[in-house]
């Protein structure tokens, strides 16, 4: 999702680590060395990776760099090949049926479970190649003097690719911003134990 959009979801988080200047002189070559990379011309179900915030087809950062003043920003791409089930379930009758008929010169009259289950395989293989895999794309700012990223998502499944992702690339643990932390961050460590101790209050429109 772009995070320039009038209105967006965001996910904020704090990096554990102290960023050293080497590392964030680094940050360029190791986007690109674990950019996105595309599966058009493939049957995989699925990839992900960086990609340039100002273009999703730049993994190479070619139209513009991922550094903007104090900040570095980047999207992180996910493409997904999704099968209807009811168009996996077809192709694969129309297979079995097949080699059933085939069986069936040969004397036998049904199919072994192993046989089936490799039918099934081979079916699924066959649709992914014909299917273009469906693009997302989530951007992300991180604010490096603060040490502060954030991620264009709110579904818990972006989020966790998203952190193992970083995790992998930089070597850095994002831990998210709560309520709770922010609240921690403000008053002090003193206040933790009166924080714990609130009891959350329920609103209801």
């Amino acid at each position: 999702m772009p995070i320039l959009s009038a209105s967006t979801g965001i996910t904020r988080y704090r990096i554990l680590e102290d960023v050293s200047d080497d590392l964030i002189r680094e940050i360029p070559e190791k986007l690109a060395k674990f950019a996105f990379m595309d599966i058009d011309h493939t049957a995989e179900e699925r990839s992900f990776g960086w990609v340039n915030m100002d273009d999703m087809l730049d993994d190479k950062w070619a139209v513009s760099p991922p550094e903007k003043a104090q900040y570095f920003t980047f999207s992180l791409r996910l493409d997904t090949r999704r099968i209807q089930p009811a168009v996996l379930k077809k192709h694969f009758q129309i297979a079995l049926n097949h080699e059933l008929a085939e069986a069936k010169k040969e004397g036998k009259n049904f199919i072994s479970r192993d046989r089936k289950r490799e039918i099934k395989e081979q079916v699924t293989l066959k649709l992914r190649a014909r299917s273009l895999p469906i693009p997302a794309v989530f951007d992300v700012v991180w604010n490096v003097p603060e040490n502060r990223v954030y991620l264009a998502a709110t579904n818990s499944k972006v989020m966790d690719l998203f952190t193992d992702h970083f995790s992998d690339t930089f070597e850095l643990t994002l831990e998210p911003l709560t309520p709770f932390f922010l609240a921690m961050e403000m008053l002090g460590e003193e206040a933790v134990q009166k924080l714990e101790s609130l009891d959350p209050t329920y609103f209801v429109g």
